[in-house]
This record gives C-alpha cells, sequence and structure tokens, in this order.
C-alpha cells in the first residue's frame, strides 16, 4: 500500500516496495530542483532553551593550564555547584574522569558546566561522565516530591562528551555519558561521540544521555548538538544509541544525529528467546504523556536491530505527538513496524506533524 507524506511543496512516496522517492506537485523530480543539504533551517530558539550566562561563575575549573584541568578539580566543582567554567590554557582540553561527576540537589538551583568550545569530557572507556538524580538519596532530598521538583536546573553547554561507560553500573542503567532523573535539564552546543551503555535488553538506553522525570513534564532542550557524526564517531547502546528516556518529552533544535546504533536484540518487552531492545537507533522516547518535537535537524545513517532505525516513541497510554518540521530524516537502516512513517515506530493513533520535511 502506497503512503504520500506532504512536505509543503514537495511529496515524498513510499512505495508499496519500500523505496521513497521524492516528487514535486508538478511531476519535476525534487533532485531537479531543490539541494537537500539546505532543506534543514535554523529554527528559533524559545526563550529558556538557549544558552546561560556564565560571566560571573562559582567555580573555574584550573589554573590556566592543561595540567591544572584534572578529574578531581572538575568533580569537586559540580559537587559545589553553582555556574562552573574552565581556565585550562588556550587550547582544547580532554579530561579523563576518574570518577563519575555527580550533581547534589541542594547546591542549586541553577547548575551550569560550560566549556567555553574548548572542553572535552571524556569517561576513559570505563565510566559515565555525569549523574544526577533528584531521588536519590545520597545526591540529598532537597522535597518529598522527588519526581517532580523544579530544581536543580541543569545546563550542558559548549562541551564535548566521548568514550563514556555505563555498562558497569547495576542500579541506575542506561545513560552511557549522562544519566538525568527530575529537577530541569538542558543541552546547548554540546557534541556525544563514542560513548555505550549496555549491549543488550528491554527498555534500557541512551547512550549519550538518558533522561527520566522532568518538573511538570517540561521538555528537556537539545539545541545546536550533535550525537555522533563522522564514521566511527557514533554511539551505542542497546537501545537508544542517541537518547533516550521514560515519560519525558523532548524539544530537539538545529542538532544532528549520524552513526548511532541500538544493538539489543527482541524489543521490548522481548521477544521469546532474545535478551531485548534494539530500537530507536537515535531517539529512544517510552512511557506515558510526552511529546517530540524537531527542528531543524538531521537524523540520518542511524542503525537498529528491531524498530525505529531513527525513532522510537511508544506512548503507552496513547497521548503526546510527534511533531518534526524543517529537518531530514533519511537512510536509516533495520528495522520495522513502520505504520506511519519510514524509519519511525510508533502506534498508528500517535498523531505526527511533518512540515517542511524529508523523510526517506
Amino acid at each position: 500500500m502506497s503512503k504520500s507524506i506532504l512536505v509543503t511543496a514537495c511529496l515524498l512516496a513510499v512505495t508499496a516496495s519500500g523505496h521513497a522517492q521524492e516528487i514535486f506537485s508538478d511531476g519535476f523530480e525534487a533532485s531537479d530542483r531543490l539541494d537537500w543539504s539546505n532543506i534543514v533551517a535554523t529554527c528559533a530558539i524559545p526563550p529558556g532553551a538557549g544558552l546561560e550566562d556564565v560571566s560571573n561563575p562559582s567555580t573555574v575549573v584550573g589554573g590556566g593550564t592543561p595540567a591544572s584541568c584534572t578529574s578531581a578539580a572538575f568533580v569537586d566543582a559540580v559537587a559545589q555547584g553553582g555556574v562552573i567554567t574552565f581556565d585550562c590554557g588556550p587550547d582544547p582540553v580532554t579530561i579523563t574522569l576518574e570518577e563519575t561527576a555527580r550533581i547534589l540537589n541542594d547546591t542549586g538551583p541553577e547548575i551550569v558546566i560550560d566549556g567555553g568550545g574548548l572542553i572535552t569530557l571524556s569517561g576513559g572507556g570505563s565510566r559515565r561522565i555525569l549523574y544526577m538524580n533528584t531521588c536519590d538519596p545520597d545526591l540529598v532530598w532537597t522535597t518529598p516530591h522527588c519526581y517532580n521538583q523544579d530544581h536543580p536546573r541543569l545546563t550542558l553547554q559548549n562541551l564535548r562528551f566521548i568514550n563514556a561507560n555505563s555498562k558497569n553500573e547495576l542500579v541506575f542503567d542506561g545513560g552511557g555519558a549522562i544519566w538525568v532523573r527530575g529537577g530541569r535539564f538542558k543541552i546547548v552546543n554540546c557534541g556525544f561521540y563514542n560513548n555505550v551503555c549496555e549491549d543488550v535488553g528491554p527498555d534500557l538506553g541512551g547512550a549519550a544521555v538518558r533522561v527520566f522525570s522532568q518538573y511538570e513534564g517540561l521538555p528537556v532542550f537539545v539545541v545546536n548538538s550533535q550525537f555522533g557524526g563522522a564514521q566511527g564517531s557514533g554511539n551505542t547502546c542497546s537501545n537508544g544509541g542517541g537518547i533516550s528516556s521514560i515519560g519525558v518529552s523532548w524539544t530537539v533544535l538545529n542538532s544532528s544525529f549520524s552513526g548511532n546504533r541500538a544493538i539489543g536484540n527482541g524489543g521490548n518487552p522481548a521477544e521469546s528467546g532474545t535478551p531485548g531492545g534494539g530500537s530507536g537507533g537515535a531517539i529512544y522516547n517510552d512511557g506515558n504523556t510526552m511529546t517530540l518535537s524537531i527542528c531543524g535537524t538531521h537524523i540520518e545513517n542511524n542503525q537498529v536491530n528491531a524498530y525505529g532505525s531513527a525513532i522510537f516513541f511508544v506512548s503507552n497510554d496513547h497521548t503526546g505527538n510527534i511533531v518534526i518540521d524543517r529537518s531530514v530524516i533519511t537512510n536509516n537502516l533495520g528495522g520495522s513496524w513502520y505504520p506511519t512513517y519510514p524509519q519511525i515506530s510508533n502506534h498508528s493513533d500517535t498523531p505526527i506533524d511533518v512540515t517542511i520535511s524529508i523523510i526517506r
């Protein structure tokens, strides 16, 4: 059965064979009319989603040299909270962590970590980089309603996260580079490369980022950020090669996901005889009452074994919706169960609003 996807003046016809072809309404092939690389426009950044002011930092990591920017200095700065910047010299610096940095819930309410475009945080192939959890008593309980409190409000900006690995995390699994629960969270001008979490298992994931519960259901903002990219730099987990969440809404703006992989097998719940997983090459959203909004974003060359080579969005209570605007979703590989659009796995009654975009 054929399916036509309206993309403003352009039709993307998905044939019964599963092949997609772009056609303009006047019959000309889109490749004769349009440079696909220019279809992704810069989308406006809403209030509260952009960079935070770091002109008056609470803590500066380093004393002007690369050697002064140690794992211990960074971990201690994160524990103190507030606005954190770096002074590691004029050149790019990689800080390889010897332990996971932990956000304490009583050190905000605003916590900003700004790398100034020069700082890369590495997990050294053996640990998660950053952990925040409003419901973990070891991080200080600050309210009786930890799942729905408005703090800490964590912003990560102008940073790179590489070579993180959460496979040794036995309680709070997934979230190769970053694991977050509660408060508010946003990512601005960041890159995530070669991060990993568990290889198999249902309903766990987020090689780069995993998030649970945000205050009043407000979205996690991801702005001007990159997940994977060049060959060999993608992120890998059982599910959610890029990002993963349970019951969390996301707004993704002017970003890219490429070369990420969901390598589990058997889906969720796991099929008989399988370990489960393998869904959401770039994005894995599960749970209740959530939305996914994507604008100005490339999702391409991601891969799965089970469902949703680009996006897996399953709302257990059949609420929520997906909005895709001025974006390109293409050449994502593998998977099945695509009731509405190729490369997107969702319930057939999930509203998906697509404008000025390419899905093929």
